[in-house]
Parts: structure tokens; sequence; C-alpha cells
């Protein structure tokens, strides 16, 4: 009798693809994954420039609840349509699935490489925002220390080094790795807040916690400068759908995945508050945060919070450590999406890129390749600081309008793919979804916006220009390759649902319970 392995290898057979990755991680480990990738207080931290610019407290606090909960109707409509999909093509398979049979080639091209660019850019502004936070804690003993570009780039590529190796050599511990992620980040949040409220001279009010509003440093007018400063937010609450490039190596991917890619975003969106709350609460003087020289202000506010170099390191380091976690958990998902990309012949290379390592199991060239992309990219903050700083954009639109296409195509048709999915949306299926494609569209626009006004070279937002490069990459791909020659997933949508159908609740209860019976049979003859 098969297993829900077996069931779940042949599901994918059905869908058009061999599985060429073992099936080691359980639901906890894919929610730990979407939760380190998401990283809440560490993305809130190396982000916080942003709002205390646009709004300080209402923007900190309720900008993030209220992305938290347009962020749980985007990954629960991801998670009704990954239920009948289940591979490590994601978003961009999920495209294609959805659309009429002309038109899947060009909306698979077109989502996975915006799905492509940001996993890319996403990994490469986690780890890159790890190595600026790094070089910060020297300023907690020298002020005056500023890092200039080689040494940032350097550390950069040193966290990048550990994030790889650890992909390639410790493949056989990511299960743990990601669930020992969701234990470091829940204690470390307590650790921060006790101490914080704990060590404090003087503590904030209430009212200033959860409604002053201060715009004025932005430029921007009042109202207006909340919306930009949803950043911090969007780009924290991004991750999530990048762990459905996991669905080949879980057991069940039908119901585990798409349990896990929404409960993170509300584990996270529960840690975030948390977090925010008492580190409004301790907020020290806020001209000196604003004009820190390494432009992370959080070292110094847990410096002056806690009185001494020390303790602020203290603290700093349990941030660091959830940024190692998100560096090796998006560097994993990225490396996914990349050869899930080249399977289908969908990337230049992609010969290369789709190998799977069979001593270690997992796709070293694809990890190396979505390093070795990043590692390049990180060179552009030599010549331009404000140009990098665009990727922090670019990764939450490319990402954002990766989720939302899929999603408009099945409201389009109808939603008639998702209509017996395990993880239904039910009657209010039309309304979740419209309303996500509303907030994408809407976030495409305010993150090509500069945070503070008005704009200079050095603070101009890039995300547009650094969009627009990557588009032109695949639209010269395309006509050059992909037109003549990429034809989507190897199976029709017909297909595909036929294949998914087999792996379903019924049939794993059915071969468990059938396990059991035999098991029982044999116990019965072999006492007789």
């Amino acid at each position: 009798m098969p297993t829900s392995v077996d069931a779940a290898d042949e599901a994918l057979a059905r869908m058009g693809y061999k599985s060429e990755l073992p099936r080691n991680l359980s639901m906890l480990s894919v929610l730990g994954l979407s939760f380190a990738i998401m990283a809440a207080p560490y993305g809130l931290s190396t982000t916080l420039y942003i709002t205390l610019d646009d709004g300080l407290s209402v923007t900190i606090i309720w900008g993030w609840v209220f992305v938290t909960l347009i962020s749980i109707a985007i990954a629960a409509s991801l998670a009704e349509i990954c239920a009948v999909f289940p591979t490590a093509g994601g978003v961009y398979y999920w495209s294609a699935m959805l659309s009429t049979r002309r038109w899947a080639p060009l909306m698979s091209f077109i989502d996975g490489w915006l799905t492509l660019v940001g996993n890319w850019t996403v990994t490469l502004s986690i780890i890159f925002g790890g190595a600026e936070l790094v070089l910060s804690a020297i300023s907690l003993w020298d002020e005056s220390f500023v890092a200039n570009g080689w040494q940032t780039v350097l550390m950069f590529w040193a966290v990048m080094l550990v994030c790889v190796l650890v992909n390639v050599f410790l493949s056989r511990y990511l299960d743990l790795i990601n669930k020992v992620c969701i234990y470091w980040t829940a204690a470390s949040v307590i650790v921060i807040l006790i101490t914080l409220l704990t060590m404090a001279d003087h503590r904030r009010s209430g009212e200033f916690v959860f409604a002053h509003y201060d715009s004025s440093q932005s430029g921007w007018p009042s109202g207006w400068a909340f919306f930009v400063g949803l950043l911090q937010a969007a780009y924290t609450l991004t991750g999530y759908g990048m762990v459905a490039a996991m669905c080949e190596e879980v057991q069940n991917p039908h119901r585990e995945v798409p349990k896990a890619i929404v409960l993170s975003v509300v584990a996270a969106g529960i840690t975030g508050l948390l977090y925010l709350i008492p580190i409004l609460f301790v907020m020290p003087q806020l001209k000196a945060l604003r004009h820190v020289a390494s432009g992370q202000p959080i070292g110094l506010l847990f410096k002056t919070v806690t009185g001494s170099a020390g303790g602020g390191f203290g603290l700093l380091f349990l941030i660091l450590g959830i940024m190692l976690f998100a560096g090796i958990g998006s560097l994993t998902a990225a490396s996914r999406c990349t050869y899930a990309f080249a399977r289908d012949g969908a990337i230049p290379g992609f010969r290369v890129w789709r190998k799977v390592n069979k001593k270690l199991d997992v796709p070293v060239w694809a990890i190396l390749l979505s390093a070795a992309v990043d590692c390049l990219l990180g060179l552009i903050y030599l010549g331009s600081t404000a140009a990098f700083n665009s990727f922090t954009g670019v990764a939450t639109i490319c990402l954002s309008t990766s989720y939302g296409l899929p999603i408009l195509i099945s409201v389009i048709r109808g939603r008639r793919d998702v209509r017996d999915s395990t993880f239904s949306l039910g009657r209010f299926g039309y309304t979740i979804n419209c309303i996500t494609i509303a907030w994408i569209v809407l976030s495409v626009v305010l993150f090509c916006m500069p945070a503070t006004l008005p704009v200079t070279a050095s603070s101009m937002n890039y995300a547009s220009v650094v969009f627009a490069g990557f588009g032109t990459i695949s639209i010269v791909w395309y006509f050059a390759y992909a037109r003549k020659h990429f034809t989507g997933p190897p199976v029709s949508s017909d297909e595909a649902r036929a294949g998914a159908g087999i792996m379903t609740d019924a049939t794993v209860v059915d071969a468990e319970h059938t396990a059991a019976m035999e098991k029982a049979e044999t116990k019965l003859s072999s006492s007789d």
C-alpha cells in the first residue's frame, strides 16, 4: 500500500515532474522556514529608520496591524491555490495552471521571473542588512565608526558564505534549524521585552505608543506619509509565499504547506507586535536615532536603554541570530525557486541550474547561482548606497506582484480551479481575493516612492529603475529564446488537476487506515 510520501510523489509525477528531493520536512519546519524568512524582529529593526520619519508610532503600530491583516488575506489566497497544485514551482506554476492553454506559457514566464527576482532580492536585502547590522555593532563602542563600502560588501560576502555552506553541507539539518528558529525568535522577543521595560530610566506614555503621529520629517502630506511608511511592515511580511517552493520536500504538501503559509503570517504578526510595543515605550530621543552614523538606529536604542555598550550588544546579538536564520531560510527558498524555474528551461543555462546533487540531496548549482547573483548585486553598494537600498522595495514589489498574478487569474476565470481546494476560502473567496489584488496594486505605487522629500540623488528610491532593469533582461531572454522554446510546465492544467487530485486527505486517511488494518491482520495471524 502506498504511503503518503509515495502518494505525494505520484501526484507530483502526474503534474509533470519527477521527485528528486527528499521529503523530510514537517509542517512545523516549513512554518519555521517561513517565519525565519519574515524574521519580524530583524526586519522591523533594519527598516526602523523609515517609520521614524513617516509617522512614528501610528505608522509603526497600526501600520503593522493593517499590513498583517492584508498579508493574512494574501497568504490565505495563496494557500487555497497551493492546496490544489503543491509543487516547487509555486506561483509561477499556478499562473500557468490557472490560465487558458494559450496564455499559460506567457503567464508562467512573467510570474516566474517576478518570483525569481523577488526571491533573489529578498535574500540579498536580508543578508546585506545583516552585514550592516553586524558592522553597526562596532559603533556601540566607537560612535564615530562608519563602515566604508568595501568593509560592508566583504562582511556581506562573509555572511552569504555561511548561509551557502549551511544550505549545501548541512541540508539534512534544515528541518531542525527551521524549528530552532521558532524558539530562538520567541525567546529573543521575550528577553528583549523584559530587558527594555525593566532597565529603561524613563518610559513613554500609552498615548505616545498608540496614538502619536509625526510626519513632519518626511516632507510628504501628513496622511500620505502613513502609506509610504508601510514599507517597513510590507517588506518584513513578504516572504511567506516563498515557502511554496518547498512543497516537494514535505509529506502531504497539499495540506501541510498551506497551513504553514497562513500560520507563519499570524505568528509573525503577533511576534512583531510584541517586539514593537516595548520599543516604543522606551524610545529615547528621536534626533539621535534619526542621525545615527550607521543608518541602523536599533543598536543605539538598545545601548541607550541598557546604559552600556555591552548590554546593547547583548540584545543586538539576539537580533543577529534571527538574521542568520532568515539568511539561511531565504537562500533555501531562493535556490528551490531557481531550481524549479530552471527545470522548465526558463532561465539561461537551465541545464546546469536544474541538477540535484545525489549525494547531498540539494540543488547545489541553484544555491550557488542564487548566492552568486546576490554577491554581484551587492557590488552596487560601492557606487550608490541609495541604489542598493532600492532592493528592499524591489523585493517587496516583485514578490507582491508574483503573488497577485495567480490570484488575479483565478478571479478572472471565476475561481473554478480552487472550488475543491482542501484549503477553500468558501463564499468569502472573491472578497478576500479582490482585497488582496487592490492592495498589491497600491503597494507597487507606494514602494516606488522615496521615504522622504525633497528628493536628492542619495535619497531617491531607485526601485522602479531596478525593477525595469530586471524586466528588460527577462524580455530580452523571452524573445531571444523562451518565445520559441519555453512552453511552461510540462503538463496541461487538466492533467495537473487530475494529478493533484490523487493527493487528497481522503487518500492519505485511506492509506493510513489500510496500513493499520494490514498490521492488525498480520498480528492476529502470528498469534494464531
